[in-house]
């Protein structure tokens, strides 16, 4: 008997140019491509220059396509359903970003350089912005190139759902229930390092939850997939909560917000999750 023949397709490259981008995000019609490559090639100028001269995108077209070009994603004001609120989605090489990645910098320094994988972001008091600060994260470390995974373990009041726009209702709260698997996990198309595993059912024991031995292997089990975990964890003030994951993590960092949280919390916290067993990494003073 003949052995059936398998065909074997290979994609076409994928291209990577100026151009290639520019028509492969709509900027450009290949209409007016052809006109960009007929001025390219008589004034002897590069393809966006002449795209630029043309009217036909503007200087943060151009960026955003030379960020793809070195693997640097990032999306433009009203691009895609997330919050504005994500500067480094959004306003990539603004002041508040490159703050952002400077503390990115300190904790790879500082704690993943040294085998560590996971985090906990917590604040001291509600609306202190860990929430925001988490997210932002871990947008910042994912154009890094880092596998990552951000976590809402704020089983209370989650904000990660809303801040990404996720679709699935299910989340952490129903994996340590052992009502589901892993597979809730959310990819963020935009940034295709990043993953995301909301808070999903409220439940009415979260600090029993998140006490579980459960936990533990779940955390063991994320920080072998991912190069990096970040847990957006409920204030401390709510209840003990950030104090069961940071059990978990074995990290913390601090979130404060300037004007609004007393130092003498901040003490109080530091201390308790010492106690706890876990290390406090750093700390962050916000200001909005």
């Amino acid at each position: 008997m003949n052995q059936p023949i398998h065909a074997q397709f290979s994609a076409p490259a994928r291209d990577s140019s100026i151009g290639g981008l520019l028509l492969e995000s709509g900027k450009i019609t290949p209409e007016n491509a052809e006109r960009v490559l007929r001025m390219q090639k008589e004034l002897g100028i590069r393809f966006g220059e002449a795209a630029l001269k043309l009217g036909l995108v503007t200087e943060a077209d151009i960026q955003q396509v030379l960020a793809r070009q070195f693997d640097y994603p990032y999306l433009q004001p009203g691009e895609g359903k997330y919050a504005p609120e994500l500067v480094a989605a959004f306003q990539p090489f603004s002041p508040q970003v490159e703050k952002l990645r400077a503390v990115r910098s300190q904790l790879m320094l500082r704690w993943f350089a040294r085998g560590r994988k996971a985090l906990v972001v917590a604040g001291v008091n509600p609306g202190d912005g860990a929430s925001l600060l988490a997210a932002n994260l871990a947008i910042v470390f994912s154009q890094l190139g880092e596998n990552t995974l951000l976590v809402d373990a704020n089983l209370r009041k989650p904000r990660q759902h809303e801040i990404f726009q996720l679709s699935k209702r299910q989340g952490l709260s129903d994996v340590l229930a052992g009502r589901v698997e892993l597979d809730v996990l959310t990819r963020v198309p935009s940034f295709l390092s990043l993953s995301v595993l909301g808070a999903g059912t409220q439940p009415p024991n979260p600090q029993e939850l998140l006490s579980r031995t459960s936990f533990a292997a779940l955390n063991g089990q994320l920080e072998q997939q991912h190069d990096v975990v970040l847990y957006d964890a409920p204030a401390h003030t709510v209840g003990s909560d950030a104090l069961a994951v940071a059990a978990r993590a074995g990290g913390v960092l601090l979130v404060a917000r300037k004007n609004h949280t007393q130092l003498a919390d901040i003490h109080a916290m530091s201390e308790q999750l010492t106690q706890g067993g876990a290390q406090v990494v750093g700390s962050v003073l916000v200001e909005f």
